[in-house]
């Protein structure tokens, strides 16, 4: 411990990213040894006197980002907007370690209740981390409500957990749109009414199909150029596109006139998976939300390049690690 607010947590469940695969190809520097990973749930080991939510013995999920909990933004349920917003990593520990130092402890950790130490429903609740709020928060983010007609553009962890939102917000007709035929089966599994395997306009033509012209409602969870113009085309006019993909992938290539020119709507970002912690922990909980689907391999922490190049090549859509 650094600080009187802090929490020493070891970690029993983490996962590996798809935003992980940018440093391990080596499209976004990271330095050789510096601690990675930011999904951990793990049991308390040590607070600082001025913790009062968690206490040694407790089991905890973080979220990806680091929060105060008192500032403007955290207040108003934009955590990742902290005034002193911290990400794992450096001296905190990465989430694929052993051990974590919370900072903010108070403002990040969120307590799982004592009776919950299932291995299945552990499974379910550590998508909470990250991958399920920010596929909640697209579908939040693009207006998803009961009766709706949704599409969702993506079909990896982020993708599948917002069609498995769409589903939990009372959409009617979800699309989801992929061109991996293994995770479409997955994405129908967690809720998706439709399916499309294809790309580019030949995926816009059969949505726009399906849908009878378009949707109200679109969650790009992609980040890439191709995806922001694609989801543009099969938004109805005055609809709205909420995007979480990591824009590694947005360029030049972007048609912004799209969304000017038919008033369509572009709300989302870095997902506040903090805020939607306690919400979607409670359905997890009831057995109404079941994102662990999107797990389809486990190693332990010792084989985590294996769990590496099996997301690297996409023969699996997420990787669950047991340091």
């Amino acid at each position: 411990l650094e600080s009187s607010g802090d929490a020493l947590v070891r970690v029993t469940h983490t996962a590996i990213c798809g935003s992980d695969l940018w440093f391990f190809r080596g499209e976004r520097e990271q330095r050789p040894g510096s601690a990675v990973g930011h999904e951990p749930m793990g049991v308390v080991e040590e607070v600082g006197d001025d913790v009062t939510s968690i206490e040694p013995g407790d089991r905890v999920l973080a979220p990806f980002s680091i929060s105060c909990g008192r500032c403007e933004y955290c207040r108003k349920g934009l955590q990742t907007s902290c005034a002193d917003a911290q990400f794992w990593g450096g001296s905190n520990g990465g989430a694929q370690g052993e051990y974590v130092r919370c900072p903010h402890a108070d403002g990040t950790l969120v307590k799982v209740p004592d009776h919950v130490d299932d291995e299945d429903t552990l499974r379910s609740l550590l998508p909470l981390t990250d991958v399920m709020g920010t596929g909640h928060h697209a579908a939040v983010s693009a207006r998803v409500e009961q009766g709706d007609t949704a599409v969702v553009i993506g079909d990896g962890a982020v993708g599948l957990c917002a069609v498995h939102a769409s589903r939990r917000l009372g959409a009617r007709k979800i699309v989801a749109v992929g061109h991996h035929e293994n995770r479409l089966e997955v994405a129908r599994e967690m809720g998706a009414t439709h399916t499309v395997s294809a790309e580019g306009e030949d995926a816009v033509d059969q949505v726009l199909e399906l849908t009878g012209g378009g949707s109200d409602h679109v969650a790009e969870c992609v980040g890439a150029s191709s995806s922001l113009n694609q989801a543009a085309e099969i938004a109805n006019p005055g609809g709205t596109v909420g995007y979480v993909g990591a824009p590694y992938g947005v360029d030049n290539e972007f048609n912004l006139f799209q969304y000017f020119g038919d008033n369509i709507e572009l709300r989302g970002g870095v997902a506040p998976v903090r805020d939607y912690m306690p919400e979607l922990m409670k359905d997890v909980l009831q057995g109404t939300l079941d994102p662990s689907p999107v797990f389809t391999k486990e190693v332990a922490l010792e084989n985590i390049q294996e769990g590496y190049e099996a997301m690297d090549s996409r023969e699996e859509i997420k990787v669950l690690v047991k340091p």
